[in-house]
């Protein structure tokens, strides 16, 4: 069973026996991340650094022309990854004979909301949301889709993995981030990822809904939420909140508009690629879910992409879905196997086995630079019993 485990270009970079290392873990590939957003990481063996703190979302390499004159473009990254940090990176991966694939981070970008406010997600309450891009605005698709192509498509890579290629909402670990107060549930999330920006108003337009009268009803259907009424869960919650009518009408911009740009931008991908070239999406086969592993229409999907990755931190239930839409697509189960962060190196092989019963034909461990010796001893450990 082929696994891959994640990586930054800082994990590499620098750490002459890091590539050995993670080769030496058991996996065949590294998905090694090329475009990324903000975050702070730790780096335990690294022979010069432990913490790196990338500050803003950025290409992890020297763009090109593509972007000249647009307002819309990707940001180089500061001191944590110069120049070709991913191309250094992937040049010592392969050199250990690991198979290098593109992590690229798509629809969640900071510093894009913060420099281009017009491009967030808007809730309900008229909150931007600076690190969600909203999906539906054509500038912002366009940037997207070029973006993917040229992030996915760097020297080396054999595939990419394409994240937050869709919705992203309130689910977001921001700074110093303080919004668990109150338990919002599946419904209530939804409804907070709701946007009402100029295009999306124009979409609820369309689908027979009035956007003020919309946003009212949503604010409306929270209230009792925020007072501390539980969340039902689920669709039937948020039909319950929202009513039936007005939910189908939310739900039905909102998944066409993520299904085109997946579309697109795979395409968009596939054609510019190699022959050979894999193309995976971090997916959830629910569509009305938002965040790094957008909601996605499982057969859909794998009718344009070779497969998916599907997150298994709360057990392998979500890739049944998949693995029932089309036999031969690749379908990958993540697995978080950093202990400090919730994950579990030492039940992986029962992880891994239970996976397979629901269909993962692959694995991910999230994360190589990010795991104890510990937990890197764990890993090595169960996969050399697969």
């Amino acid at each position: 069973m082929k696994a891959s485990t994640f990586v930054y270009p800082w994990d590499v970079n620098g750490d002459p026996e890091a590539a050995a290392r993670i080769a030496g873990l058991g996996v065949q590939q590294a998905t090694l991340a090329s475009a990324y957003h903000s975050t702070r990481a730790l780096t335990p063996r690294h022979p010069r650094h432990r913490i790196v703190t990338a500050e803003h979302a950025a290409v992890l390499y020297p763009t090109d022309s593509r972007w000249e004159g647009r307002a819309l473009r990707p940001y180089a990254a500061g001191d944590w990854a110069p120049g070709d940090a991913f191309g250094a990176a992937a040049g010592a991966l392969t050199g250990a004979g690991l198979e290098v694939h593109t992590w690229v981070v798509l629809a969640h970008n900071s510093r894009l909301g913060a420099e281009h406010p017009d491009t967030s997600v808007v809730n309900a309450y008229g909150d931007r949301y600076p690190w969600a891009p909203c999906i539906a605005q054509p500038a912002t698709r366009a940037y997207l889709v070029d973006l993917a192509v040229e992030a996915a498509l760097r020297p080396g890579a054999a595939g990419t993995e394409l994240e937050s290629l869709g919705w992203y909402g309130l689910q977001h670990l921001h700074a110093h981030d303080k919004t668990g107060g109150v338990p919002l549930g599946d419904a209530g999330m939804y409804l907070m990822a709701l946007c009402f920006c100029g295009t999306c108003r124009e979409g609820y337009g369309e689908q027979g809904a009035d956007p003020d009268e919309l946003a009212a009803a949503v604010r409306g259907a929270l209230e009792p939420l925020w007072r501390g009424a539980p969340d039902d869960g689920g669709w039937a919650g948020v039909e319950k909140l929202l009513g039936a009518g007005t939910a189908a009408a939310t739900r039905a911009w909102r998944d066409e508009t993520a299904r085109t740009l997946q579309e697109t931008a795979v395409r968009a991908v596939r054609a510019a690629a190699p022959e050979g070239f894999q193309i995976l999406l971090h997916a959830d086969p629910v569509t009305y879910h938002v965040g790094a592993n957008p909601g996605v229409d499982p057969e859909h999907i794998l009718s344009v992409a070779d497969g998916v990755v599907v997150p298994c931190a709360g057990g392998p239930d979500l890739l049944t879905p998949f693995a029932r839409a089309r036999e031969d697509a690749v379908v990958a189960a993540n697995f978080p196997v950093v202990s400090a962060m919730g994950g579990s190196p030492v039940t992986l092989t029962a992880d891994v086995a239970r996976a397979k019963e629901h269909g993962a034909s692959e694995v991910r461990l999230y994360h190589a630079g990010l795991a104890s010796d510990g937990d890197l001893e764990a890993i090595r450990s169960a996969l050399a019993g697969l």
